[in-house]
């Protein structure tokens, strides 16, 4: 299904040509951006190996298509809450990479203070409100955001994304059934990359089409190419136009895939090398630049300038990281409750 020129009304919504085409400067946004989620992930792996990242790791690294055509389908003043695989989303919607890698380091001047790490990723400036480490934790707060969104009358929405895992939590059905009841503007996404973990999907669900539990509650669910941008974008765009219409959630499942193991200390033994090699031949960036190539929207050397950008940033956060200072211990009570002055909390 092809968008339209007007839909949706956002911000920063893809600029869209007469004939339903996106448009030269669409695909070098999501190129740029697909490009600095994979290099920024592709250098924390690097150093996560090199005991300068610590604790949890998990990199999105083949799912990238899945943040960046939700970005173009929404205004940047809706809101964004995930898992603990959250590096890419915040890094999409404008976060300094200074800011994440220094998160990842535990400094001071990470996005969290430090305090958060890799899995509890939040910039306010943004509207990303995590990054959660708890699975399928964040579905009910999504629907909280949602709520807030509809009471005060903003027009705006929420997006939740959540593992394939995550589905299995009782909260994301008393969640779906309220969101359903009270109409909340909520998009909700399944990033099914088929694994929970070293799970494969057929192994815990007796339902594999994901999406189909949404029908439970008749919500408005469907299937999605998650390695295709453009779907990703035009599901989204559909999803939040009724959202905003006052016609509540909808379930999007985006079928991806993560090269990675779920974790940098999972070796993946789980899956076959050929399998492995039939979604890299998939690859939404790749797919992106040969898009870009046959429009003739860029040259080759203007790719290069591009990447060559990204390298230079991406190598700027890691050196900023690691010239920052680490929390001071006054940091411990700080930032527990709004009031500053709360008194059950001593030094």
């Amino acid at each position: 299904m092809a968008i339209t020129k007007d839909k949706p009304k956002a911000a920063n919504a893809a600029k869209v040509s007469a004939e339903g085409q996106f448009s030269k400067e669409t695909y070098l946004r999501w190129y740029e951006m697909m490009q600095m989620m994979r290099k920024f992930e592709e250098k924390a792996g690097q150093l996560y190996g090199q005991q300068k990242i610590k604790g949890f790791c998990h990199l999105y690294i083949g799912q990238e298509a899945c943040v960046a055509g939700a970005v173009t389908a929404l205004t940047k003043d809706d809101k964004w809450i995930t898992a603990y695989r959250d590096h890419a989303q915040p890094l999409a919607l404008g976060t300094s990479p200074n800011a994440v890698m220094a998160e990842l380091f535990a400094k001071a001047t990470g996005c969290s203070k430090g305090k958060g790490g890799s899995m509890h990723i939040f910039d306010k400036a943004v509207n990303f409100v995590g990054g959660h480490g708890i699975v399928g934790g964040q579905v009910p707060l999504g629907a909280g955001l949602a709520f807030a969104e509809k009471y005060n009358k903003t027009g705006n929405l929420c997006i939740c994304f959540m593992g394939d895992g995550a589905v299995r939590q009782g909260a994301l059905h008393e969640t779906f059934n309220m969101a359903m009841l009270w109409k909340l503007p909520v998009i909700f996404v399944i990033e099914n990359n088929g694994y929970a973990m070293g799970t494969s999907v057929k192994r815990s669900s007796n339902v594999t089409e994901l999406y189909k539990l949404g029908l439970s509650y008749e919500m408005p669910s469907e299937p999605v190419n998650g390695m295709k941008v453009e779907d990703i974008h035009n599901a989204v765009a559909r999803a939040a136009e009724r959202a905003r219409a006052g016609e509540g959630p909808t379930l999007l499942e985006f079928k991806t895939y993560r090269y990675k193991g779920h974790s940098m200390s999972d070796p993946a033994k789980y899956r076959t090398k050929e399998e492995l090699e039939e979604y890299r031949n998939q690859d939404p960036i790749e797919d992106v630049r040969q898009s870009i190539m046959e429009n003739n929207f860029a040259t080759e050397e203007e790719l290069a300038a591009i990447d060559a950008k990204i390298k230079e940033q991406v190598n700027e956060s890691v050196e900023f990281a690691e010239n920052s200072p680490y929390p001071t211990a006054d940091e411990l009570f700080k930032d527990i409750y709004v009031q500053e002055d709360y008194p059950y909390v001593q030094d």
